[in-house]
């Protein structure tokens, strides 16, 4: 990666009042980030597992394990209630390989909101770019904000092979960032 691609704003940006975008230059090639946001035993060393029906109208059911995601520490409150995980689930909107893949978020948990990923191939490694949107208040945007920044660190990680921080502890300082970053608070 480049010295002005590390360089990079790493945070979230808000887009609107209910939709955060965040992006990650990422180590290709495009096909294996894909592999990522889309094979469950991949995606399951960054995010979450669980099958994936990549097509339109398919199902894509999350399972969060994040205790699995690093060697330390429990999930502060109020996450401490998810035990041994949880599972969002939700349906395909869009699915072009190997440059789009989006879904609906958290259907199973009342109004879902909507995830889209886009991959840009770049001289410099490939763009990631997701955008989630349809989020309800400045708790969720907060949240979702600290949670995308700290799943796509892990991400960046496990592209390059290396190993990660605490989850746990990473996330709470994402999260303590937004709360006090304009726009979020």
């Amino acid at each position: 990666m480049s010295e002005g691609a590390m360089k990079r704003d790493s945070h979230a940006h808000l887009l609107s009042s209910d939709t955060v975008r965040i992006e990650r230059l990422l180590p290709g090639p495009i096909e294996r980030v894909w592999a990522f946001l889309t094979e469950p035993e991949k995606r399951r060393l960054w995010l979450a597992g669980g099958p994936t029906e990549t097509k339109v109208g398919g199902k894509v059911e999350l399972l969060f394990r994040h205790a699995e995601l690093s060697d330390e520490g429990g999930a502060p409150p109020p996450h401490a209630d998810t035990g041994q995980g949880h599972v969002n689930a939700g349906r395909v909107t869009a699915c072009e390989p190997p440059h789009l893949f989006a879904y609906t978020w958290a259907e199973n948990h009342g109004d879902p909101s909507e995830v889209r990923f886009e991959l840009t191939e770049r001289e410099d490694g490939v763009l990631l770019t997701v955008t989630h949107e349809r989020l309800n208040g400045r708790d969720s945007l907060r949240s979702v904000a600290g949670g995308w920044h700290t799943h796509l660190d892990l991400l960046v990680d496990r592209l390059n092979g290396q190993r990660s921080p605490d989850f746990w502890e990473a996330y709470k300082r994402a999260h303590a960032a937004y709360v006090t970053r304009p726009g979020f608070d």
